[in-house]
């Protein structure tokens, strides 16, 4: 083989990989938030998941989350919780939103609890199919009260019925400052 087509080849194919190396960026470097303003997970639970088709497209403002870290119970339960917050001072709207994936092979229920300052609870109902897809379950927006480190969200996994209970997957831990 000529060694004049051996050196252009390999010119070419060096010069089309180091745009696509640079852009990658440095390894280990956080995620940049996307740019339509929604939180970036990083976790491979949450990959492929979008927002319901129910929840609104709406964008009012700076968005927050609070979420607290993957969980798995020894029977196949996989779940995230977060606090999400989006809106202006006065104008914020807070609700909770759990990320799942069910490996039992069994019908599950979950309970995803809102809870904020005064005592103030928001509870969904949802039911959890055992597919292995990934799955989210949230609470209704409501007005917000207080600040944002205020509130927390926990989510409970059991099977129907009196059966025990599986997983429990938590938002965060209140904030002292915030008391």
């Amino acid at each position: 083989m000529n060694l004049r087509v051996i050196g252009l080849g390999a010119a070419v194919v060096a010069a089309a990989l180091v745009p696509l190396a640079a852009s990658a960026g440095p390894a280990g470097s956080p995620a940049a938030p996307a740019a339509d303003g929604k939180p970036v997970a990083a976790s491979a639970l949450l990959a492929g998941i979008d927002a319901p088709a129910a929840a609104p497209a709406r964008s009012h403002g700076a968005s927050r989350a609070a979420c607290g870290p993957e969980v798995v119970s020894p029977d196949g339960v996989e779940a995230q919780t977060c606090v999400l917050s989006e809106g202006h001072s006065g104008e914020r709207d807070t609700w909770a939103r759990t990320y799942y994936r069910n490996a039992t092979g069994k019908g599950l229920g979950a309970v995803l609890t809102l809870m904020g300052p005064g005592g103030r609870t928001v509870q969904a109902h949802c039911e959890v199919r055992p597919d292995d897809e990934p799955g989210v379950c949230e609470t209704p927006r409501e007005p917000s009260r207080g600040t944002f480190a205020e509130y927390m969200a926990v989510a409970e996994f059991a099977e129907s019925g009196e059966s025990a209970l599986m997983l429990r997957s938590g938002s965060n831990s209140p904030d002292p400052a915030a008391s």
